[in-house]
């Protein structure tokens, strides 16, 4: 991955619809994605993974009205990702993460896994004080980690990801049967190749360092 590439690259807003992502390289990207670390291996996410063009047009076609425009940018790239978070962390999932940790040997020491089980416990309790009860408002933060990291993880096999917000989630919820649920979108990530005619070659604009930085 060449650092200094992407230091002066736009994110792609037209991809190349006769460009496809190996699979070998996408199904790398997946593990990636599948170990992405979150708060207290908290896990909140599922992830709705669109590698065919049907699957790609049925979150093309929830993008109406003002959001119409990055029905496009699903519709050719080669795979999108509907990233979805829990609304709530029900004790359940908590036991599960931790049947799961204790399967894997996370803790060699059991007594050391008793500890982290109810110091994880505590702290879902924290957030969601300090959140005064909204936990996805928490949640969701641990998604955008995951979004940008895993940007990072497709920069780094050659592959341009770049995420959506422009989507009425109530209209892509319902188009994934996600209404009901435990889950809810949280973003929309394209991934594929850009259509060269169409990659923006102006400058990439930004604060200057003087301004954003605080050296101490």
């Amino acid at each position: 991955m060449n650092l200094d590439k992407l230091i002066t690259k736009h994110l792609t807003r037209y991809f190349d619809p006769s460009k496809r992502i190996p699979e070998e390289t996408f199904q790398q990207l997946l593990r990636y994605l599948r170990s992405s670390p979150t708060t207290i291996n908290i896990q909140p996410n599922h992830f709705h993974v669109l590698e065919t063009q049907d699957g790609k047009n049925k979150l093309a076609d929830a993008l109406v009205g003002r959001f119409a425009d990055n029905a496009e940018k699903v519709r050719n790239a080669s795979h999108a990702i509907v990233f979805t978070t829990r609304k709530d962390i029900p004790d359940t999932h908590l036991q599960e993460i931790f049947e799961k940790e204790r399967a894997d040997g996370r803790f060699a020491d059991p007594e050391i896994q008793k500890g982290w089980e109810a110091g994880a416990s505590n702290f879902v309790e924290i957030q969601t004080e300090n959140y005064g009860g909204d936990v996805l408002h928490w949640l969701e933060k641990n998604t955008y980690l995951i979004v940008g990291a895993t940007m990072m993880a497709a920069a780094s096999l050659g592959v341009d990801a770049t995420p959506l917000e422009g989507f009425d989630r109530t209209t892509v919820d319902a188009a994934f049967d996600l209404t009901d649920t435990d889950y809810t979108t949280t973003l929309l990530m394209v991934l594929g190749y850009p259509d060269e005619a169409r990659v923006s070659r102006q400058p990439v604009s930004r604060f200057d360092a003087e301004k954003i930085f605080t050296h101490m």
